[in-house]
């Protein structure tokens, strides 16, 4: 369900004096683009037992645990529910590298129509080039990247969650994409 800002706006005034509908329509309004950001950052498959969805889940408990006591400050809320993102993402790269445990599943008493082992490795290696990419960038260029393009929030939102003005957004945002341009273009003449 996608609102408009100001029908978002409503919405969280309303739950956040105790309106359980307008909680589910907020909840529901930032879901998707939470999962995308989460997904974006943490990757498709789960990392040390810790998936997008799992992070995203703990994001929406945050936020709906925080809606009692928010007070709108003069931007987006989707710049707080942002915020509280960035830290459950570092919170979970930081258990994940605190366990360094790989399990296994049980063996299927029969065999999958899922995708094979095959499917899985080129999709691994797919999402490590990816992120090999995006980890060649400096933190703020990666969140700046990951807001602006995966998210598609404007300039002036994504200076709002970084701390910065919307111009250095947009310069690093320039910045960011011709250094992966740059490195896409040395990874081509290596494998190609």
């Amino acid at each position: 369900m996608k609102l408009t800002d100001e029908e978002l706006t409503l919405a969280v005034a309303a739950a956040s004096k105790g309106d359980r509908r307008a909680l589910s329509t907020v909840l529901e309004s930032i879901r998707p683009p939470l999962f995308r950001y989460c997904r974006a950052r943490i990757g498709l498959g789960e990392r040390g037992n810790v998936s997008a969805d799992d992070v995203a889940q703990e994001v929406c408990m945050a936020v709906m645990t925080a809606l009692p006591r928010y007070r709108d400050q003069g931007r987006p809320f989707m710049s707080f529910v942002y915020g509280i993102a960035a830290h459950k993402v570092a919170d979970a790269h930081r258990g994940t590298a605190r366990n360094r445990q790989d399990p296994t599943a049980d063996m299927p008493d029969f065999a999958s129509s899922e995708q094979g082992p095959e499917d899985h490795a080129l999709l691994g290696e797919s999402s490590r080039r990816v992120q090999e990419l995006l980890d060649s960038l400096s933190p703020e260029q990666r969140e700046i990247l990951i807001l602006r393009v995966i998210e598609g929030v404007s300039a002036a939102e994504a200076a709002e969650i970084v701390g910065s003005t919307a111009g250095a957004v947009r310069v690093a945002q320039h910045r960011a994409l011709a250094k992966l341009k740059k490195s896409m273009g040395r990874v081509g003449e290596i494998d190609g």
